[in-house]
């Protein structure tokens, strides 16, 4: 599995300490066993985590501005536990709705010693921060009309963004984006052996 995952930053052409790379496989190995009781993920292969779930979430953190974020809809902790594990500078929040999986982002804390993540259990719409984020990430969360709707109180008013991971460019949603949200920049990401296309859509205010 170490092998697997030092092939695949290699190939995304990412360094990480020998530390993290401990912490990203511990966390695979408890998002296995955990997987089994609780049903966290459709993937079941440790192996595949690494591609689906692990490469699939740091890919985005050279174009993540700020040290303050929010996951929201972060479920077994996708992607910000991956991230402040490749970010230890930058906290993350990490908020769900559904007690199971905040009961395992406690334990994941807990067991990789991570201090830069505090895991919550709210539904957005009702959760509010102070001092506000740099950034609200979402994979797989909603559209983007939606992830606005539902985050703009979030965010930090004049260099906050939105990031919002997706699969294949979402063009029609671009067009139903709430007025004063515009797209930042669309990113194109290459997963190492990971099929299908992925992009990061970034949003501002304007």
């Amino acid at each position: 599995m170490l092998n697997k995952l030092e092939f695949l930053l290699t190939k995304a052409g990412m360094e990480l300490s020998q530390q993290q790379k401990q912490q990203l496989m511990a966390y695979v190995d408890m998002l296995n066993k955990w997987n089994k009781a609780y049903n966290l993920t459709s993937v079941r292969e440790p192996e595949q985590m690494l591609v689906r779930h692990i490469m699939d979430s740091i890919v985005v953190s050279p174009y993540l501005q700020g040290h303050r974020f929010i996951d929201v809809g972060t479920g077994p902790g996708l992607p910000g536990i991956p991230l402040a594990i490749v970010r230890p500078d930058s906290h993350f929040t990490l908020l769900d709705s559904l007690g199971k999986r905040v009961r395992f982002l406690r334990q994941v804390q807990h067991e990789l010693g991570l201090e830069n993540i505090e895991p919550v259990q709210s539904r957005v719409e009702t959760y509010s921060s102070e001092p506000l984020f740099d950034g609200v990430i979402s994979r797989a969360f909603a559209s983007l009309q939606d992830m606005v709707s539902w985050c703009c109180h979030l965010p930090e008013s004049v260099h906050g963004r939105f990031y919002a991971l997706k699969g294949v460019l979402p063009e029609e949603e671009f067009a139903m984006l709430p007025s004063g949200i515009v797209v930042d920049s669309v990113i194109q990401l290459d997963v190492p052996e990971l099929e299908g296309q992925r992009h990061l859509v970034i949003l501002k205010s304007n």
